[in-house]
């Protein structure tokens, strides 16, 4: 599939907020959970570190597109989140599933 790339939308800032950032931020020494706002991302909804080396590559490799940015900051929003929970690692659906944890004593 081709994406089309476009101009950011202005005022939207749904890649600053809908998925989770693992490397950190200036400001955000831990990164960011998947729906909490950037601490960089500026009243007018623009990344204050846009351009700057301490920028995650996280963030330049998002670049905008037809596909993901939609017509509209909603649409942009629904994407990154579809995004975000296709690529969460999957876990069991019990704690019965974990295996053991090591170090456990066996009695004779």
């Amino acid at each position: 599939m081709v994406s089309i790339a476009i101009d950011c939308r202005q005022g939207c800032g749904a890649c600053c907020i809908a998925p989770s950032i693992n490397s950190p931020i200036p400001g955000m020494p831990n990164g960011k959970p998947a729906g909490i706002r950037c601490v960089q991302l500026n009243a007018d909804h623009q990344c204050m570190i846009f351009g700057q080396p301490e920028r995650p590559a996280f963030c330049a490799s998002l670049q905008p597109s037809l596909e993901m940015c939609g017509e509209s900051q909603t649409q942009a929003f629904a994407w990154l989140t579809r995004l975000e929970q296709l690529t969460q690692p999957t876990l069991p659906d019990s704690l019965e599933q974990l295996p053991l944890v090591a170090n456990q004593r066996q009695v004779p």
